[in-house]
């Protein structure tokens, strides 16, 4: 299995602003990148660290990071994939954006094991807000599949809406842990982004992640 985040992207970006959340408390600052993530490039490994130490513990078979230049899947060129099942991260994407990819793919890994009741209860999360009409998400690769879903996706929990909602739970984990605190692709207004916060906070948070 493939997740691959595509490179297609609204016009006008702009750069990465620095950190700005919060590492979440009592997370631990001593993670070896080593230990779990192989990296083919050891330049990158100070970025990992800092990604690493904002958090929670992780557990699991080790994974391998490679750089792979030129990158696409079947919408084009892509920033990154995880391969859940060879444990292999891909990646051709900026320094500047290495964290909140990284935070991004490594999340694929996290919702394959969250296990149906925490998946369905994210699905309902983002269910009301997309029945609300809430438009903006925390990222493109999740925001491009919610322009494109209908009433009948919703409802039928097409595999559309279940692509819409893994992004979904990617982008946002990105937003909450990479250490991004603004981001053009931020556009999911403030009252939701809190209500996405609480969730990963009780859902996602309090022990170690399986990936």
């Amino acid at each position: 299995m493939a997740d691959l985040s595509p490179i297609i992207r609204p016009p006008a970006q702009k750069a990465p602003e620095p950190v700005e959340n919060p590492v979440p408390p009592g997370y631990s600052a001593d993670v070896d990148p080593p230990a779990m993530f192989l990296c083919d490039a050891p330049s990158r490994e100070k970025a990992l660290r800092a990604v690493l130490r904002r958090l929670p513990a992780l557990a699991g078979a080790p994974v391998r990071i490679a750089r792979v230049p030129e990158l696409h899947d079947r919408h084009g060129a892509a920033h990154a994939g995880a391969f859940l099942r060879r444990r292999r991260m891909a990646f051709d994407c900026t320094r500047a954006e290495f964290a909140r990819v990284f935070t991004h793919e490594l999340f694929h890994f996290v919702w394959l094991r969250a296990g149906n009741p925490v998946r369905r209860s994210y699905e309902e999360l983002v269910q009301h807000e997309c029945l609300a009409g809430s438009p903006g998400e925390l990222g493109w690769s999740s925001e491009w599949r919610k322009r494109t879903l209908t009433p009948r996706d919703i409802r039928a929990r097409t595999r559309r809406w279940r692509e819409y909602c893994c992004e979904s739970f990617c982008d946002a984990a990105a937003w909450l842990y990479s250490g991004v605190g603004r981001h053009p692709e931020f556009t999911l207004a403030a009252r939701l982004r809190e209500r996405r916060r609480a969730w990963f906070a009780r859902f996602v948070g309090r022990g170690a992640l399986s990936i």
